[in-house]
């Protein structure tokens, strides 16, 4: 029996497969991942959960009864190993094999894993599924020294757990400042020094060159240049990598990641991917980009299903983020990338503004702090291609609303 196979229980995956399903697709729709937990949100995993605020219950995405309803199996706890183009199956490593007609692949990334002397030391954790979660909040309780490798999103959300939780944390970052090629510096130094005030130490320009143990657990870091810091947990988080290994053995076009057009087609026909593990041409980034949010998983996730339903609308969604630190919530809008101009919207010394930033007179992505308001007209404009000029963008008093109405033009 054919159908849709999807490999991958995430925020893609299961999108495609309600995508397909609920724009008509009749056939069989089977969702097989390496997981044994229903498919759950993972945002919370660094937070909410991290501080025993919610329980793994209220992560779920939905209900055993949505899929039941909607005819789409799931498969938990079977990994898939390979993908046999010509025959149309999959094979699991418990010897499973599932035919199908069309397959997305949506198999996220995982965490980028330091290579350094110690690193496999007992302690030493990363945070990227339901299983770390509950591994690092058991750590937490018992850690008083925390060292944290990496300031970009996960870095800092765990950073501002533990700190709630009465820590010591100091986080290690071996660019010049936070969230380096996230967001502009006006919002890097506002995070520092939020974070400061809650008692994290930061240290920049920086690297851990080992990890030291005693009796197979870590006690320490040591930095470049011999300097050691005490440390009884050890959170790396230093980016993901695409889990595209399956696709290059099966002979799928790979770089960073599976190469999909604006449906989550890849080059072979029936075959999609999505989410973290594609990478795909974004005009916003304007050039090949490989994202990993929740937002791109969902819209991309979509495409691909509604394309397996022959419903083809493209994937054109802009770029979103955000991030809970302490008080305070970061949303970030398009892609900055190399913008040559920013202006700020509102009183940073309020703890409520956002950075429009430029590049060649076009408005190309918004920084925010506590400020949905902004991010909600930002993302129309972007998506528009209408831009404020920065004067416009400065002035609070100027309705950005206005310029998306017929008739208005913005030429910055």
């Amino acid at each position: 029996m054919s159908g849709l196979v999807v490999i991958g229980a995430s925020y893609a995956g299961i999108q495609a497969a309600l995508a397909a399903r609920d724009a008509g697709y009749a056939e069989p729709v089977t969702v097989i991942a390496d997981e044994s937990a229903l498919p759950y949100q993972r945002p919370p995993l660094s937070k909410d959960f991290l501080l025993g605020e919610i329980g793994a219950q209220e992560l779920l995405m939905h209900d055993e009864a949505i899929f039941a309803g909607k005819r789409i199996e799931l498969l938990l706890g079977h990994r898939v190993v390979e993908i046999d183009r010509s025959a149309g199956r999959v094979t699991s490593a418990d010897g499973a094999v599932l035919a199908f007609d069309s397959l997305v692949i949506a198999t996220g990334s995982r965490a980028r894993r330091i290579a350094i002397s110690g690193a496999e030391l007992d302690g030493v954790c990363c945070l990227r599924s339901i299983a770390d979660a509950v591994d690092l909040k058991a750590r937490l309780g018992q850690a008083s020294e925390i060292v944290i490798v990496g300031g970009g999103f996960i870095g800092l959300e765990v950073a501002s757990s533990a700190a709630r939780l009465g820590k010591r944390v100091r986080v290690i970052e071996a660019a010049s400042r936070l969230l380096e090629r996230a967001v502009s510096p006006v919002v890097s130094r506002f995070l520092l020094d939020r974070h400061v005030r809650a008692g994290v130490t930061v240290k920049f320009g920086t690297a851990v060159s080992a990890m030291i143990g005693e009796g197979g657990r870590v006690v320490a870091v040591e930095l470049n240049g011999g300097v050691r810091l005490g440390a009884d947990l050890v959170v790396v988080g230093i980016g993901g990598i695409a889990n595209d290994e399956l696709a290059i053995a099966a002979g799928l076009e790979c770089a960073n990641g599976i190469v999909v057009d604006e449906h989550g087609r890849t080059a072979r026909p029936g075959i999609y991917a999505a989410g973290d593990c594609a990478n795909h041409y974004s005009r916003f980034a304007e050039g090949w980009i490989r994202l990993e949010s929740v937002q791109h998983a969902q819209d991309q996730g979509a495409a691909a299903g509604l394309a397996i339903a022959d419903r083809h609308e493209p994937y054109c969604s802009v770029p979103r983020f955000w991030s809970d630190q302490h008080d305070l919530k970061l949303q970030i809008v398009g892609c900055a990338g190399r913008s040559d101009r920013t202006v700020i919207r509102g009183a940073i010394d309020a703890g409520r503004f956002s950075v429009f930033n430029y590049r060649h007179g076009r408005l190309v992505a918004v920084d925010s702090i506590n400020n949905p308001a902004d991010q909600m007209v930002a993302r129309r404009l972007i998506a528009a291609g209408i831009s404020p000029t920065p004067d416009q963008a400065e002035d609070s008093s100027c309705d950005l609303k206005s310029l998306l109405k017929p008739g208005n033009k913005a030429v910055a």
